[in-house]
């Protein structure tokens, strides 16, 4: 009983240890240190991004985010005509199970080899959670080819405060940025 305890406790302490999973990929050709200037990517309503942004409140706040991100990074807003570069986030809500089994010992069990050993019991367990995915897009202006996409998941806190959201969002931003651009010391 003691061990089930025990193991209780250490998935809630780990649980309460949130992480963000980041991603990147980039054109290998293109020397994104030198693009300096960008604007908003505007999205026409036949693209179907236009449907990820259905949340105004975390619009704006990723929206926020990014531009402190990306004047963090040295670039500078620009109207679109002068954008070298094109910025656009698309973001994405998955259902997740996650299953655990735990086994445990207990008491003298006569039937094993030689007489000798413990019973074992089996718990299972199922956990059910949403993963939020921001995806963030950096494109050539002229030439709309995707130059960078950095993404970060984390589980979906439920419950939160505003205040408590945007912080989750600017830090899953910050993690995201830890690579912009490619090849800058950290």
């Amino acid at each position: 009983m003691l061990k089930q305890i025990m193991a209780w406790a250490g998935i809630l302490l780990l649980a309460g240890c949130s992480s963000i999973s980041t991603d990147y990929d980039y054109n290998e050709d293109v020397n994104l240190a030198e693009l300096k200037k960008w604007n908003w990517l505007e999205t026409s309503k036949d693209s179907g991004s236009h449907k990820y942004h259905v949340d105004g409140l975390n619009d704006r706040r990723i929206r926020e985010g990014l531009e402190q991100q990306l004047t963090s990074a040295g670039l500078t807003k620009v109207p679109a005509e002068e954008a070298q570069i094109l910025v656009n986030y698309l973001t994405k809500v998955e259902n997740k199970t996650d299953v655990n089994t735990f086994y445990t010992s207990f008491g003298y069990y006569p039937y094993s080899y030689r007489g000798l050993g413990a019973g074992l019991q089996a718990d299972t367990r199922v956990h059910e959670y949403k993963e939020g995915t921001l995806i963030i897009d950096i494109v050539d202006a002229k030439s709309k080819d995707l130059l960078w996409r950095g993404a970060g998941s984390d589980t979906i806190k439920e419950g939160r405060t505003p205040a408590e959201r945007t912080e989750q969002i600017q830090e899953a931003l910050k993690t995201i940025f830890e690579a912009y651009p490619p090849g800058k010391k950290k």
